[in-house]
């Protein structure tokens, strides 16, 4: 009866463990994530790019999170193999260092936490501090789950099941290693399962050679979470978690033998405690990047060898991208659906690359710069006319009444999908270029309007193809308060701007027209990029079909003293 209390109470803490990791990312990744793009991809050394890849993981609480989002900018060709390697190594010591915060003693700080965190998020409408809200509440829920993980403990900790286990692993340390892998790979978060492994072995659990061994196995098993995440991208954006599993798991292995063979000849005398554990870890981790870091280049040609490119579909066009629709051919219902939303994935992808640049054509970008982006809008207007074509031609027949509407409702948002790619090729790179052609630059405090529209833009691009796949409620309603966020932050600009020119800004003066034409062709952007989640809304009853009041107030009396 003990051991099934324990694997309860055990499950649970584990559990609400990764529910708290989870939360606090998606706190971090709903306010800030727009910001991630330029931070990773801007121009930095290898050893720069490690301490950003630092940086972000200590703010997300994941280093699979800092490699999918590295993998995903590699597979657009914004971020170099050994720039991104560096910043994956960078990750996995932020990450560590995530390890030695949470593993002091932080319980006073739970009720504090609660109560700021509970209160943001129930009590206050601005996104920002509703999101710091949920970080807050995450943090304190990771505190109360390691303590719940230590009263777990209690029970079995003087029962002889547990001791027997313990000395199994301090003995047999390759299985040790391979448990904490296993762990740390089911649980999909190394910070989870090296922090249990450091609470197991502060309380007494297990002693410090088995909390080795299952430390430098989690680290090797966390190296396996984006290369599972990411099996589905494209081989560009794959080299980089291999990479990172083939350094991060020989420099585990490695350890793993030296370490052993140190403690058993006692040349490292007799650690003791969590404390000891931690800094094991963050020194495996600080080894790791300061080894990897020389050869991130070096490894970039091994590795592009190791997984080619695969070969151009078409030798005649070998850069003209391939369609996921097959006129004619539908099968069934769910899967003429799922291929119309493949090829609006493609379009979002093709209209995303036509924006993401916008800011540096506005920097300077040459007249070469903006007619290739200008030239990316006739694949969008391709990728649309098969839509049209293919939905109009789908058989009425075999489809029901909804799933026809469910098609016909994806074909309008590759219009609007269309329609926003025409406002970067028709009005933004104009005015892109008008400013360039003058000489013209936007004041200080406009270009960082104008930037922070722009990243959160961004953020509502990625967001839309979460809702296009999963038609999720909760995200279609975080598309919709965004595109109100985003609407007022276009107010706030124009009021902003207009108080400048009052102040007499020269700058203000001579990019007036560029700099207010610019602020509603991106508002009109995301307005057209956040339609997808009209429709999840309406099905759900959260979206009205009109604004309007119904019923006008002294109507009915004013018509009856008419009759």
């Amino acid at each position: 009866m003990a051991i099934l209390t324990f694997l309860i109470s055990l499950a649970g803490a584990t559990m609400l463990l990764l529910y708290a990791v989870r939360m606090v990312r998606t706190g971090i990744e709903r306010s800030y994530g727009a910001s991630f793009q330029r931070l990773l991809t801007g121009r930095q050394s290898h050893l720069q790019a490690g301490m950003m890849g630092l940086i972000l993981a200590i703010v997300l609480q994941s280093s699979a999170a800092v490699a999918l989002l590295t993998s995903g900018f590699a597979a657009s060709g914004y971020l170099a193999f050994p720039t991104g390697l560096a910043i994956v190594l960078g990750g996995d010591l932020g990450s560590a260092l995530i390890i030695q915060i949470l593993s002091f003693e932080l319980d006073w700080l739970v009720p504090v936490l609660l109560a700021v965190g509970g209160y943001l998020f129930v009590k206050t409408e601005a996104k920002k501090a509703r999101q710091l809200g949920r970080i807050l509440m995450g943090v304190a829920f990771i505190l109360i789950s390691l303590r719940f993980l230590r009263e777990a403990m209690d029970p079995i900790r003087d029962s002889a099941f547990l001791p027997a286990v313990a000395g199994y692993l301090a003995r047999d340390y390759i299985t040790a290693f391979l448990v904490g892998g296993a762990l740390a790979f089911v649980m999909h978060s190394s910070v989870a399962a090296i922090l249990m492994c450091v609470t197991l072995v502060q309380i007494g659990a297990i002693p410090f050679a088995a909390g080795l061994s299952l430390v430098l196995g989690a680290n090797f098993g966390s190296a396996f979470i984006p290369v599972w995440l990411s099996r589905g991208m494209d081989l560009q954006a794959r080299r980089i978690p291999y990479a990172n599993l083939a350094l991060r798991g020989s420099w585990a292995v490695i350890c793993l033998f030296g370490a052993n063979l140190a403690l058993r000849q006692g040349w490292l005398g007799d650690p003791q405690g969590g404390q000891m554990l931690v800094n094991a870890h963050l020194a495996f981790n600080a080894s790791l990047l300061l080894l990897a870091l020389p050869v991130c280049t070096p490894l970039q040609g091994v590795f592009e060898r190791a997984f080619p490119d695969p070969p151009q579909p078409d030798a005649a066009q070998p850069g003209k991208p391939v369609s996921a629709l097959e006129q004619g051919s539908y099968g069934s219902p769910a899967q003429a659906v799922a291929n119309l939303k493949r090829e609006l994935l493609r379009m979002a992808d093709q209209v995303g690359a036509m924006f993401r640049p916008v800011l540096e054509l506005y920097q300077g970008g040459s007249r070469e710069q903006i007619k290739a982006v200008q030239r990316m809008d006739d694949e969008v207007n391709a990728c649309l006319s098969g839509i049209r074509q293919y939905v109009a031609a789908i058989p009425e027949e075999a489809f029901s009444k909804t799933q026809l509407k469910t098609a016909r409702g994806l074909m309008e948002y590759a219009i609007r999908l269309e329609t926003a790619g025409d406002v970067v090729a028709r009005r933004l790179t104009v005015l892109a270029g008008e400013l360039n052609k003058k000489g013209l630059s936007f004041s200080r405090d406009g270009w960082l309007e104008i930037t922070r529209m722009h990243e959160a833009i961004l953020a509502s691009m990625q967001l839309a193809s979460n809702v296009l796949i999963s038609d999720d409620l909760e995200s279609a309603r975080l598309l919709s308060l965004e595109k109100t966020e985003l609407k007022r932050m276009e107010h706030d600009s124009r009021k902003r701007h207009l108080k400048r020119l009052q102040n007499g800004a020269q700058e203000s003066f001579e990019t007036s027209d560029i700099h207010l034409e610019t602020l509603r062709a991106l508002r009109e952007f995301n307005s057209h990029i956040a339609a997808v989640a009209y429709p999840v809304l309406y099905q759900n009853g959260q979206l009205l079909e009109t604004r309007l009041i119904e019923e006008m107030p002294g109507r009915d009396e004013d018509e009856a003293a008419a009759r």
